[in-house]
């Protein structure tokens, strides 16, 4: 399986993980607290400016964040039609906000160190008889299938779009 993980250092890669998913858990539920519109602009305009501070790493996968603006758009769309355009707003913001935090913590922390992080914090729950390395690694392998299922969904919307150029050419395209 590839993975989104880039290898390549920027400022994010420096911080632990436990951290990075820690601000990632408080803000999306600051992100899930705030209902104002031009707060939530600021909060996506800011997470976009961290994002493209990744330099190289970000516009590598800011194709990525193509996918959530389309799905922002249908949300806003569907309200419009409800004649709830503000809440449509809102729900996209929180969206590209969230989902912008999400691919930066992916794209700058390495997948042992994530399924280390989730072992530690269920740890507690031993006690219990919840059998913790089982679930990590379940949550883990969850994140990883969806990470891959990003990269091949990328890699047949890519070989969709140069299909029907490169058959053409050779002669096989027919209507």
């Amino acid at each position: 399986m590839r993975s989104l993980y880039s290898a390549q250092a920027t400022w994010m890669h420096a911080i632990p993980a436990w951290i990075k998913l820690a601000v990632l858990s408080v803000c999306g539920a600051i992100l899930a607290l705030v209902e104002r519109p031009v707060h939530l602009l600021v909060a996506c305009a800011l997470v976009l400016l961290m994002f493209a501070s990744l330099g190289a790493t970000a516009w590598r996968c800011v194709r990525m964040l193509g996918g959530v603006a389309v799905a922002g758009a249908l949300i806003v769309i569907f309200h419009w039609a409800l004649g709830t355009t503000v809440q449509g707003v809102v729900s996209a913001l929180r969206l590209a906000s969230a989902a912008t935090l999400a691919l930066m913590l992916t794209l700058t922390t390495r997948f042992d160190d994530l399924l280390a992080v989730m072992e530690a914090v269920m740890r507690p729950m031993q006690r219990f008889g919840v059998p913790t390395e089982r679930v990590a690694l379940g949550l883990g392998l969850m994140l990883r299938f969806a990470e891959n299922f990003c990269v091949q969904w990328r890699r047949l919307d890519d070989a969709t779009a140069l299909a029907p150029a490169e058959a053409a050419v050779c002669g096989c395209w027919r209507r």
